[in-house]
């Protein structure tokens, strides 16, 4: 049995660590160092080392399992540092990527500037044209080569490439999900012809490898992505991993994934890592939801950089994006469905002068380097941070635990210059301003997200974590409709706290064409060997990655979802099989009845058509091992009055309910018991997070010493 675990969540601003040690449970929060990631990781470690008063060497000689999410590739590809590439596809479709498809240039983008037709442009490929080349061969739908490939040809392209400056190559041939040889004999060459002490270390990333799937456009961008994140993800890992070897740890570490699991880093693609610290506070919701008996949770994280949120619907966090977006870039690949907006404490704010110099929040971020103005450390521009300060919100003497001292001054005069001044109006209505911008944008995305799904924002419970999130929760919770909050005592590191819930997952896919049910006279398909061969495949490559990690045989349980579609229809449908082989007809027949049941579920009973035939698409292979997770401990019922030793005194802050400061009480967290009511208006002080109760809100602390915050009691 797991005793000991390490989970770590780098952000953009400050890097989160969550430590279960037998038993007991640590949580710290370092700023993240951009410059080596590695170095705010061993520091979050040493925090956490020192909080259960243990040396850093025995800490993680102890631990058997590190888990690891980050943004860095989020961040890669916003920022497009990643390296110089080359696309090698069959001649005559070198532009695929350029021309795309047909709603290429309006992907990712808001209504407002899809309306702006004068101004919008298609994205800008992250290969360029004069790097990529067409090579001479062919395979057809049915994985036949036709014509085959010319390698002396592929050698003159090649040198050209590596003049060009390539430092790396993605290889995404017509039909080479049915038939790699083409794909994997380009590797080859390339390996030979330039071994790593040549040129260095360059990736060969193969489409076949990647989303061995049909649709080239979206299976050639997937592979692009993924070969562009390669690089910052092995640099960052590697020093990491160097690092946790060096002071005592010895086992796997795990990455975690966007699909909802993990797995060990040398099996997981860059790109399964986009997102991955939302989509682990989304699971983390998921299983504390369970525990407080919530089955309707909104999922808010707002840290330094981003406001990150899911939705759970009865109890089910399995909401997800089959081809999701990433950048403006249609992928091919399993995500969970969270949603990120630029708002978050870092978040700038800025007069707009195309607008009018209208008063704007984000997107754009201050990170933890230089940060904001407040962090005195040579940023200049007004954030939210900022704006909080200035408020009454945040103790600057306080930050961090008193780790880090803030300058109200900076702030103040920073708000001034940028915002105050051009605008003709005082700091403190400035700063109130922003609070109000930032939390109509979180509120009115999560009131969009819930309607668009069909539900009601009001039958939902907030979860609110993230630094930033208990600051700001009782304004962005209300103007989306949501009176009843939950912050918890981890809340801060909430993200790290969920990948320790999370399960080893794997998913495999392929692409498999063939008729479920024939077209007219609806006979079964009967040539189970395809099927069931094509399954084994699947189920060999999941067998070998996770005993590699370390896993029982017998400890994989193994699911299989299907993508399919009616004959003559366009909505392709992915649900799970009730069974992983076909072996007679009457299986046939149980696996169409779970089509037709979902298919009527999502698109009405009336949509079914069996007459058209049923043809499966992809094949899906999901290889999960189950993972304990920690419990939250219980309380003792202490009285309704906290002690003397929780309250800190009183300071002036702002209420828009009372349009000005007034004095207010402040507590501190940590001394907070189970049974304690404080009625808002008042301020909750926790060294890496603020809780501001409004007026006519109640906080009750719960027996997990969770913080419940309800409208009038």
């Amino acid at each position: 049995m797991m005793k000991v675990s390490l989970d770590v969540d780098i952000g953009g601003t400050f890097t989160d660590l969550f430590l279960s040690y037998d038993g007991k449970t640590a949580f710290t929060k370092t700023p993240t160092t951009e410059y080596n990631l590695s170095v705010g990781f061993m520091q979050a470690i040493k925090e956490a080392a020192r909080q259960l008063n243990i040396s850093v060497k025995d800490l993680l000689s102890s631990t058997d399992i590190v888990r690891y999410s980050t943004t860095i590739a989020m961040n890669t590809l916003l920022q497009r540092t990643g390296p110089k590439l080359a696309l090698i596809s069959t001649e005559g479709f070198e532009d695929i990527v350029p021309i795309g498809k047909g709603a290429s240039w309006s992907d990712q983008l808001t209504f407002t500037e899809i309306r702006n037709l004068a101004r919008i442009v298609k994205p800008e490929p992250i290969i360029t044209r004069d790097m990529t080349i067409g090579v001479k061969e062919r395979v057809n739908s049915r994985g036949e080569i036709v014509r085959p490939l010319d390698e002396e040809d592929f050698l003159e392209k090649l040198q050209y490439l590596v003049d060009k400056g390539a430092r790396g190559f993605v290889v995404s041939l017509l039909f080479s999900y049915a038939n790699p040889a083409h794909e994997r004999r380009i590797a080859e060459i390339i390996r030979k012809e330039y071994p790593d002490f040549y040129l260095g270390a360059m990736p060969v990333v193969l489409s076949s490898e990647v989303t061995p799937k049909q649709n080239e456009y979206t299976r050639t961008v997937t592979t692009i992505l993924n070969a562009y994140l390669h690089y910052s993800m092995w640099e960052q890992i590697s020093g990491t991993g160097d690092e946790l070897r060096n002071s005592g740890y010895d086992k796997v570490i795990m990455m975690v994934h966007n699909s909802g699991g993990m797995a060990e880093v040398f099996r997981t693609a860059a790109i399964q890592t986009f997102n991955g610290g939302p989509v682990a506070g989304l699971i983390g919701g998921a299983n504390v939801g369970k525990t407080l008996g919530y089955d309707n949770i909104v999922v808010s994280d707002m840290g330094g950089t981003s406001f990150d949120l899911g939705l759970v619907v009865a109890g089910s966090s399995r909401f997800y994006q089959y081809h999701p977006l990433i950048d403006r870039w249609w992928v091919d690949m399993t995500v969970l469905e969270t949603r990120s907006i630029g708002a978050g404490g870092g978040s700038i704010a800025w007069l707009n002068p195309v607008m009018g110099n209208r008063l704007e929040v984000g997107p754009r971020g201050a990170g933890s380097m230089p940060g904001p103005a407040s962090y005195n450390l040579g940023g200049t521009e007004p954030t939210v941070t900022d704006a909080d300060i200035i408020l009454g919100y945040i103790n600057p003497d306080y930050y961090h635990g008193g780790r880090m001292k803030l300058s109200r001054q900076k702030a103040a005069s920073a708000i001034k210059e940028k915002i105050a001044g051009p605008l003709g109006i005082e700091v403190e209505e400035a700063a109130l301003l922003i609070k109000k911008i930032v939390d109509a944008n979180m509120g009115d995305t999560i009131a969009k997200e819930t309607f668009l799904r069909g539900y009601k924002p009001a039958d939902f419970i907030l979860f609110a974590f993230g630094g930033a999130g208990p600051t700001h929760c009782c304004g962005y919770g209300p103007h989306a409709g949501i009176n009843k909050i939950v912050v918890f005592p981890f809340s801060p590191v909430f993200c790290a706290y969920g990948s320790s819930t999370m399960d080893v997952l794997h998913l495999y896919e392929q692409s498999l064409r063939l008729p479920l049910l024939a077209a007219g006279d609806m006979s079964p398909f009967s040539e189970y060997d395809v099927f069931n061969n094509t399954v084994k495949n699947l189920q060999e490559k999941a067998i070998k990655d996770i005993t590699d990690e370390g896993f029982a045989i017998d400890s994989i349980k193994f699911g299989l979802e299907i993508e399919a579609k009616y004959g003559g229809q366009l909505n392709i449908l992915r649900f799970m099989s009730p069974l992983l082989f076909i072996n007679s007809e009457d299986d046939v027949k149980k696996i169409y009845q779970a089509f037709e049941n979902e298919y009527c579920r999502v698109y009405n009973r009336i949509s079914a058509y069996p007459q058209g035939g049923v043809d499966v698409l992809n094949l899906i292979l999901r290889a999960t091992v189950d993972y304990p997770k920690p419990k939250l401990p219980t309380y003792p019922l202490a009285g309704e009055k906290p002690d003397h030793d929780a309250f800190k005194g009183e300071r002036e802050a702002y209420w828009i309910e009372y349009n000005g400061f007034r004095t207010t009480p402040v507590y501190e967290a940590k001394q907070l018991k189970h049974g304690n009511i404080i009625e808002g208006e008042a301020v909750i002080e926790a060294e890496d997070t603020t809780i501001v109760l409004t007026p006519g809100y109640r906080l009750t602390v719960d027996k997990y010493n969770n913080f419940i915050i309800k409208k009038g009691g």
